[in-house]
């Protein structure tokens, strides 16, 4: 499975359909499990801050809501897009509730920690995996990495070259 790249994997959108990470080839994906009723929601901001910024040249910021990290995401998909839109003027794709942790999580999520190691799994909401153009994990930002930071944008900024 050495040859597995994201685009082996989909999500759901919250109309119930498909969403092939494959529609997003030669473009640089920053995957994001994302909370409504976390401490760190504000991250919202930021990470459409940085779509807006980096979107016209290859950038999509996805985000991928969960409620495995202190129960603060326990909204529909309808509530959170709503919330997404009205508190944030969310733009990037956010699709359908998943897990993120444990046996029972999403497969790109089981996926991503085999790629990148045990310690590089979300501890906690607003966890970040960078994938190049080629479908790639690359790099990955904790929670206290906020998408706006130096960090984040040299390691995007250096994929879309």
């Amino acid at each position: 499975m050495t040859d597995q790249t994201v685009y082996n994997f989909s999500f759901t959108r919250p109309n119930g359909e498909a969403l092939k990470l494959s529609t997003f080839k030669g473009k640089v994906l920053l995957i994001v499990n994302t909370a409504s009723k976390c401490g760190f929601t504000k991250q919202y901001a930021d990470l459409e801050a940085l779509y807006n910024k980096y979107k016209d040249r290859g950038l999509v910021v996805l985000g991928v809501p969960s409620n495995d990290f202190g129960g603060q995401e326990p909204g529909s998909d309808a509530q959170i897009q709503e919330f997404c839109q009205v508190n944030f003027g969310i733009t990037f794709p956010i699709v359908s509730k998943e897990m993120v942790k444990g046996k029972n999580a999403h497969p790109f999520y089981i996926w991503a920690k085999k790629q990148l190691g045990f310690g590089t799994a979300p501890k906690w909401n607003f966890h970040k995996y960078l994938v190049d153009r080629q479908g790639h994990l690359v790099d990955y930002f904790n929670t206290f990495t906020a998408p706006d930071s130096s960090k984040v944008e040299r390691a995007i900024e250096h994929l879309l070259l």
